[in-house]
């Protein structure tokens, strides 16, 4: 009987020795990585320090106030420093507000990875609150990651049907996938009330009595022929007071013009009427404009506007008080290359914003270059532009000025590099004060160029590599993008100059 009593205790004793070890176990959980972004059961540690209620309302007050005043490196240092003492909120400690205040102070320094991983943790701690969402959703969406940021802006508002942020953060979704905005909602009619005949009748009396009146009265206006553009000639006159003519091109006349209505000058090009009498011709004239009307770079002379007349099309520019580098070179004769690779710096940036868009400018010239206040320089007349399709080649359409068009242009076909070709006749021009095929010496044959340093004083003799290698027949022998054209143009330095002899 002793003995029967001792093995019941001793298997009592193991029970709550089993019990006692998976409770411990069940305690630590380690941290489970979901889609790459943090999701954890965190276990408070032993030296886990915890604020009071005072201390943790004064720590918040102050990191916000200083998100208001946008000294986000600090907020970042400040919670990293208070994250490494392990201080957790004292009464929700799994759902303490660091992780979200890390993530708009990375949003605010455009660190998006750490906004994504930040946020991953906030909704880790917070899964109901809607804002870890809106940031990882536009983090995504700054990143080109535009299925999770639809997936984290359908979450979020789920989560706050009435967040103005929500709202914003899929319009900008819409706006880069170029998707048509959502049509409101019609109102759902009840069709069990029906209106009675008589008054159905009466208002279709009262609404013929109403057209045959304002035929009656404007009779003469019907029967007068009439063209569809003719009202919008004269809001043209209307608004824009034209000063003086200031350029004319193949493509039509450029005029200083003043807004009366924004109060701004602006330059207005009236395109050739006989360019557009095909409506097919047309029409696509106006879908390249409008699209080159969306560039907007500090580097990019910007079209305010397109505006369909009786006889033409205007093309509306922002107005630059300077002159284009033709009408420098028709001065100066050519620039010291100091001044052109200056000058050259800003035509690099804002053609490589327009690659980045897939926009080919098509007619880079010296005449399409405007310079202004200190050697700065702005790229114009994106109207003949072409955006290339995906897995093209190139636009198809001939289009430009011969003189300064690459070879594969002149039959039709337009590419990233055609333009560089071009901005490379452009710096050879400004150098030497023609373009290659008027200079003596040019071999029609060969089409070797004289190279600039034999023709210009102080060029070094590192831009006639530059040169020959965007001078290219062959588009995949030539210069690629842009960057490499700038990079290179950027590394030769200038000779020491004599002033009297690079001026005239």
């Amino acid at each position: 009987m002793y003995m029967l009593k001792r093995c019941i205790v001793w298997i009592l004793l193991c029970c709550w020795v089993a019990a006692v070890a998976n409770a411990a176990a069940d305690k630590s959980v380690a941290p489970l990585f979901v889609g790459g972004n943090f999701s954890t059961q965190a276990n408070v540690s032993s030296d886990t320090k915890v604020f009071d209620e005072k201390a943790r309302d004064a720590e918040v007050a102050s990191l916000n106030e200083k998100l208001k005043n946008r000294q986000f490196e600090d907020v970042i240092k400040r919670i990293n420093e208070l994250t490494s003492k392990n201080f957790l909120d004292n009464r929700f400690p799994l759902l303490n507000r660091f992780p979200l205040l890390l993530a708009i102070a990375y949003d605010g320094l455009g660190k998006y990875d750490e906004v994504i991983y930040s946020a991953g943790q906030a909704i880790a701690l917070a899964p109901e609150d809607s804002r870890p969402y809106i940031l990882r959703g536009r983090a995504y969406l700054q990143q080109g990651q535009y299925e999770r940021c639809q997936i984290d802006a359908e979450t979020a508002l789920k989560l706050n049907p009435s967040s103005r942020l929500v709202a914003s953060l899929q319009e900008d979704l819409r706006e880069k996938l170029r998707l048509p905005k959502p049509k409101p909602e019609k109102p759902v009619v009840n069709k069990t009330t029906k209106s009675p005949t008589w008054i159905i009748l009466y208002l279709l009396a009262v609404l013929a009595a109403i057209l045959l009146y304002v035929y009656w009265r404007y009779e003469d206006v019907f029967r007068r022929p009439k063209n569809a553009f003719s009202r919008r000639e004269v809001e043209v006159k209307e608004q824009y007071d034209f000063l003086r003519q200031i350029g004319e091109g193949g493509m039509g006349t450029v005029y200083e013009a003043y807004d009366k209505v924004l109060k701004r000058k602006v330059a207005i090009k009236r395109v050739r009427p006989e360019l557009l009498r095909s409506a097919y011709v047309r029409e696509q004239f106006l879908a390249e404009a409008r699209l080159v009307a969306l560039l907007r770079h500090p580097c990019i002379v910007e079209i305010y506007t397109v505006i369909e007349s009786e006889s033409a099309l205007y093309l509306v520019f922002e107005y630059v008080d300077g002159q284009t580098l033709e009408t420098r070179l028709d001065i100066d004769g050519r620039l010291p290359f100091s001044k052109a690779k200056q000058i050259f710096e800003y035509v690099c940036r804002g053609l490589h914003y327009a690659h980045e868009q897939d926009i080919i400018h098509c007619d880079l010239k010296p005449g399409n270059i405007m310079i202004y206040e200190a050697d700065k320089a702005k790229v114009m007349d994106f109207g003949v532009a072409k955006k290339l399709a995906d897995n093209d080649t190139g636009a198809r359409t001939v289009a430009g000025t011969p003189a300064y068009m690459a070879p594969e242009q002149q039959k039709g076909f337009m590419r990233k590099q055609s333009d560089i070709y071009s901005l490379a006749l452009c710096l050879y021009e400004a150098l030497v004060g023609q373009v290659p095929w008027t200079v003596k010496g040019f071999d029609i044959a060969s089409k070797k160029i004289v190279p600039a340093s034999k023709l210009a004083p102080f060029v070094p003799q590192e831009v006639d590599a530059l040169l020959a290698d965007a001078l290219k027949e062959d588009p995949k022998e030539r210069i690629q993008t842009i960057d490499e054209f700038w990079s290179r143009l950027q590394a030769i330095e200038p000779m020491e100059e004599d002033l009297e002899r690079t001026h005239y």
